[in-house]
């Protein structure tokens, strides 16, 4: 195959595939998204934004259009039967730069999403394609489509090339199938019904997870005045039952009560599932989003997970179409991304035991969570939503802090250069696989900015109170040019002007971020480290003394496949207005 009609085809409209899309257009690559239906699903889902997310949409130069239809910290009750508050799940730290969690109404987030393609040249969305086919060529993609009409009829077939091929299309994914791996983990029987409501009759903000042995529950305030409830189904009462507005009234009378005077926009059934796939790649052939795994919907974190997939494969799959790097990159997506996966299904699985527990586990658990309220620790472990396994890569993309061995990074690693009290037999905690922190900086050219906004959607090596140049030789100078790597310098506002004169005849352009809150410097204290390396995806892939900088870059250029030849490929300019 020596030609293509697109770059990437992606299998499916949902946010995941939509949000794989926006990243590539707006780095510059061509995508072409196949959709089965006629137009976006357009009642709610998922009814939970978290920082990380936002971080994303944020990237893709969407996040000033979808805020209007969100709501910040979301705070989360759990409540047992007779109303009291068991544990509380209110996070106020922005350390990502933007409030940890946020309600949000999914359709009107899905619809921006799909209307932010319309920005790119290159890409495009079309209804009414059911995908039917797939070849793996070796070189490049072949996918099949048949042509549907407003009935669901085919009309026709239409065959796309590609170098490569995304399948976002959900848990029955054709793609996922089409790669023959395993869809492991657990399926419970446990039936719920969603009940959404217009001109919200109660009116109280945020969430109630209703842990009632009676009958489990969950209340949620969202955006534009929606209520949302789900109620859990016995074994003895069938899925039609719902249909019956009698049995829906009844489930409905103990939060309101008139429930026949409810405006009800959107009900339905679902069952929860707990599932990840062996491997999220075969070939030139992915899976993200619900087709690589499902999980329960507690945490609110189905939806999040899947703009993970979608924010981890985008700039891999950016890099290897530009050139930067060779495919080997891309089969770090699975290492990095369901380990992650499996672990958030865990934790929501364990959240839906706590929630369906009977009279006597109920009794037992509420006795549990009174106790665990009067040590301060044990509470905040909740508050702080700590029980949150945040994305951590120990393989992959990463380089180790203690070593620089590529590809691997430990947790811990002992502090080299730092005083000897800094040093316990533990080890120290290594920022290497952590997302890195976003404050608000102030440059020449703008004050009061989020750090994405100077840093870019690239590559970056940033220090600490120093010229990031200092240490770096022709060769790393040559590796930093070719890959679009951003030097930036982290100094305390008081020093911004001096490091701005003093670097102005550095080597190689250097930008001058000033900390004026301090959280940089508390970074970096802690951490006994003055060099990062901070990927597209805003994670630290290295972290070393400024003095090790040659290393970190020989380390890098391996553990990320990178190319050190020139690119014969023409990646144009970010799109303007991004954060690039």
């Amino acid at each position: 195959m020596t030609t293509f009609d697109t770059d990437v085809v992606v299998i499916g409209a949902g946010p995941v595939g939509l949000t794989l899309a926006n990243l590539l257009g707006i780095r510059g690559h061509r995508a072409t998204v196949l959709e089965a239906r006629n137009e976006l699903i357009d009642y709610p889902r998922g009814v939970g934004l978290d920082d990380e997310s936002i971080r994303t949409l944020h990237t893709a130069d969407l996040w000033e259009r979808i805020q209007p239809f969100t709501v910040p910290h979301h705070v989360v009750r759990l409540v047992n039967g007779t109303g009291r508050v068991l544990a509380t799940n209110n996070p106020r730290t922005q350390e990502f730069g933007y409030p940890r969690k946020h309600g949000f109404v999914q359709p009107l987030v899905d619809k921006e999403l799909a209307q932010g393609l319309a920005r790119f040249p290159g890409t495009e969305l079309r209804f009414g394609h059911k995908v039917v086919g797939l070849e793996d060529h070796g070189d490049g993609v072949r996918v099949t489509a048949g042509r549907l009409d407003a009935d669901g009829q085919e009309t026709g077939t239409v065959t796309l090339t590609a170098r490569y091929a995304v399948g976002c299309e959900g848990g029955s994914s054709f793609t996922r199938k089409w790669m023959g791996v395993r869809f492991e983990g657990d399926s419970p029987s446990t039936r719920w019904v969603v009940v959404d409501v217009a001109n919200d009759p109660i009116g109280t903000p945020s969430v109630y997870l209703g842990a009632d042995p009676r009958r489990p529950y969950v209340s949620i305030g969202l955006p534009q005045g929606i209520r949302r409830w789900e109620f859990m189904l016995h074994d003895d009462e069938p899925t039609e039952r719902c249909d019956d507005p009698a049995f829906m009234r009844r489930l409905l009378s103990r939060h309101v009560p008139d429930p026949a005077a409810l405006q009800i926009i959107n009900q339905r059934t679902f069952t929860h599932h707990g599932r990840v796939a062996s491997d999220f790649r075969k070939g030139r052939v992915f899976v993200a989003g619900d087709a690589a795994h499902l999980m329960p919907v507690w945490l609110g974190q189905g939806w999040n997970s899947g703009i993970r997939d979608a924010t981890n494969l985008a700039w891999k799959l950016s890099a290897v179409l530009a050139d930067d790097a060779t495919d080997a990159l891309l089969d770090t997506y699975t290492e990095e991304r369901r380990t992650h996966a499996s672990d958030m299904i865990d934790v929501n699985m364990a959240a839906g035991t706590v929630m369906k527990m009977g009279r006597f586990g109920g009794t037992v658990r509420d006795a549990a969570a009174s106790a665990l309220n009067l040590v301060p620790k044990w509470k905040s472990y909740f508050t702080e939503l700590r029980f949150k396994p945040m994305p951590r890569y120990a393989a992959g993309v990463v380089v180790d802090q203690a070593t620089l061995t590529p590809g691997r990074a430990r947790a811990t690693f002992k502090r080299r250069g730092a005083p000897a009290p800094f040093i316990d037999s533990a080890g120290a905690l290594s920022p290497v696989g952590l997302q890195f922190i976003q404050p608000r900086v102030n440059t020449a050219d703008a004050t009061d900015v989020l750090l994405d906004d100077v840093t870019g959607d690239w590559w970056t090596l940033a220090t600490w109170g120093t010229d990031p140049t200092a240490y770096l030789t022709e060769a790393d100078l040559a590796l930093v040019r070719r890959h679009r790597m951003k030097l930036v310098s982290f100094m305390p506002e008081t020093q911004r002007l001096w490091a701005e004169q003093r670097f102005a005849n550095s080597p190689a352009p250097v930008t001058v971020a000033g900390d004026a809150t301090g959280a940089l410097k508390n970074w970096f204290d802690v951490r006994a480290c003055g060099l990062v390396v901070l990927r597209p995806d805003h994670f630290v892939a290295a972290a070393s003394l400024a003095h090790q900088a040659p290393r970190v870059l020989a380390a890098l250029r391996e553990a990320a496949s990178l190319t050190t030849e020139p690119t014969a490929v023409q990646v144009p300019p970010p799109l303007e207005g991004a954060s690039a």
